[in-house]
C-alpha cells in the first residue's frame, strides 16, 4: 500500500489556463466522461462561456460509464445517444469556478446520436452559469474554435475520426 505523502504538490489549472501549486491532501478524485458525438461532418459540442467542450461531466456513484455518459449528453445537449468506442482516456487536475481542487480520469468515448433535439433544459442550475445551447459544429472549424478543458481536444477528435472510418 502506498501512502500519500503529505508534502507532494500538483499543478492544477483553472479555466482560463492559470496554474496553481497545491497540496495532494487539497484534492478531491472526480472520475468523468465524454462524448464524441460526430454525424454528417459536425460534431456535437457543449457551449462553454466563450468556447467548446465536449458533451458530458462527472460519474456518479453507482452508475456506470455507459449510464454516466448518456444521462450528461441528455442533460447537457438534449440528444439521446448510444456510447461506441474508447477513444481515449487522460489525467486532469483542475481548480473549479467554486475553488475546489479536483484530480480527474477524462475518459472519452465515440457515440452515435440517436434522437433528441437541442436543449439544455436538463442542465443544473450552477451549469447554466457557464454552458449555453449546445451545437453542431462543423469539423472544419476545429482547428479555429477555442476548447475549455486541459486535454487536446482535436487529437481526440482525429481518434475518434479514424475509429469511426474503421467501423464503417
Amino acid at each position: 500500500m502506498t501512502t500519500l505523502d503529505p508534502n507532494k504538490k500538483v499543478t492544477c489549472t483553472d479555466k482560463d489556463g492559470n496554474a496553481f501549486e497545491v497540496s495532494v491532501s487539497d484534492l478531491k478524485m472526480r472520475p468523468s466522461i465524454y462524448g464524441v458525438c460526430i454525424k454528417d461532418d459536425q460534431i456535437l459540442l457543449s457551449k462553454q462561456w466563450d468556447g467548446y467542450d465536449f458533451p458530458g461531466g462527472g460519474i456518479d456513484l453507482g452508475e456506470t460509464n455507459e449510464e454516466a455518459l448518456v444521462r450528461e449528453i441528455s442533460e447537457e445537449t438534449g440528444m439521446m445517444a448510444t456510447v461506441r468506442e474508447l477513444v481515449a482516456c487522460e489525467n486532469s487536475f483542475f481548480k473549479t469556478e467554486k475553488g475546489h481542487y479536483l484530480q480527474s480520469i477524462l475518459i472519452y468515448h465515440r457515440c452515435d446520436v440517436i434522437g433528441g433535439e437541442l436543449s439544455n433544459g436538463g442542465m443544473a442550475e450552477d451549469e447554466k452559469v457557464y454552458l449555453g445551447m449546445p451545437e453542431w459544429v462543423p469539423l472544419a472549424n476545429i482547428e479555429k474554435i477555442k476548447f475549455y478543458n486541459s486535454v487536446d481536444s482535436r487529437e481526440i477528435i482525429r481518434k475518434a475520426l479514424a475509429l469511426r472510418e474503421v467501423s464503417l
